[in-house]
């Protein structure tokens, strides 16, 4: 058998180990066609190359891809090497410092190698797509990794912390997840000296110690859950509920997770949950949305929605007259939104 039938039988076997977690080696050599010992003389080169394949004996047994001490290369078929293209150049854009210069060289390598019609797949999507970020805040790569590796093992993290006020101070927390919104990561965690959960912004954490103190894992609340009402109810003055006749998937592509949370409530219609810390701000943004809807609560609400009819209908009719009917746009400027103050703990 030829050199190049050799090869590509071997690329064979590697693509069918990454598909499913165990072959046995009757099966991997019925898919090759081959024998089971030309499937032992494969399993040998994939090694040989720093493939780490394991082999189990007995009833049961079979080969599987497991993990090495290095990252060998690495097998795609087209629409993984189109999706992981894609995915690098939206990282380049990221908000992990470092990642987007680490997102480049590797989408460098990969362009390099990719077949001509893949290459023009993923140019096409590029042409045509244009990424309109937030101001994001960078993250240290090492601090992320760090609590990554301290949330998957379980242990106690220590570091300094700028509250929302400024006053800084030594946590130790037992780290569960970390979620990451449009602008911001956040750690939800057991803080230990309050003993209860809370939220933390990774940009306010600072001389961050991964501990050697493990911890046994607590019933949690779900962390993406978690964080959204503490980033978008907790911090405010006002927290309203709006009841509005439109789809709650509609409504979902009009207001961040980080600025509201939208409840399903019946065929057509949704409650939106969002605090801010002014009235007339939460009236103007519900009014902005387009679609009809009634004010479950605060009742203080329905007097800021309709202090903000007066004001739009006087000047609709240019009446500079009414009281402030001039302001409506500063206050929509001005006023600061929740994802603008929303800090977390």
């Amino acid at each position: 058998m030829s050199v190049e039938a050799t090869t590509e039988r071997v690329l064979r076997l590697l693509e069918l180990l990454q598909r499913r977690p165990s072959w046995t080696a009757t099966e991997l050599a019925a898919e090759l066609g081959v024998t089971d010992r030309s499937v032992r003389r494969d399993v040998e080169r994939l090694r040989a190359i720093g493939y780490p394949v394991l082999a189990t004996s007995g009833v049961g047994g079979g080969y599987q891809l497991g993990a090495g001490t290095r990252l060998p290369p690495l097998l795609f078929n087209d629409e993984e090497a189109i999706a992981t293209a894609v995915s690098l150049r939206l990282a380049a854009g990221g908000t992990v410092a470092g990642a987007g210069e680490a997102a480049l060289r590797a989408l460098a390598k990969l362009d390099q190698v990719m077949p001509p019609r893949l290459r023009a797949e993923v140019r096409a999507v590029q042409l045509a797509t244009d990424l309109l970020l937030g101001p994001g805040i960078e993250i240290d790569a090492e601090l992320l990794m760090t609590l990554a590796r301290a949330c998957r093992d379980a242990v106690r993290v220590r570091f300094r912390y700028a509250a929302r006020g400024g006053a800084e101070a030594e946590r130790t927390v037992e780290p569960v997840r970390l979620v990451a919104t449009q602008r911001r990561w956040y750690l939800m965690a057991w803080d230990t000296d309050r003993a209860d959960w809370r939220t933390f912004r990774l940009d306010r954490m600072r001389e961050l110690v991964a501990t050697t103190w493990r911890f046994r894992p607590r019933e949690h609340p779900d962390p993406a859950a978690y964080v959204q009402h503490s980033v978008a109810e907790a911090p405010y003055r006002h927290l309203a509920r709006v009841r509005v006749h439109a789809p709650a998937g509609r409504i979902r592509e009009l207001v961040p997770p980080q600025v509201g949370r939208v409840e399903e409530d019946g065929e057509g219609c949704c409650v939106l949950v969002v605090g801010g810390v002014d009235l007339d701000w939460i009236a103007v943004h519900v009014a902005r949305l387009g679609f009809p809807a009634e004010v479950l609560e605060p009742p203080e609400l329905r007097a800021a929605m309709g202090r903000l009819a007066t004001r739009l209908a006087a000047m609709a009719g240019g009446d500079r007259s009414a009281p402030g009917s001039a302001t409506v746009a500063s206050d929509d400027r001005s006023a600061p939104g929740p994802a603008t103050v929303a800090d977390g703990d």
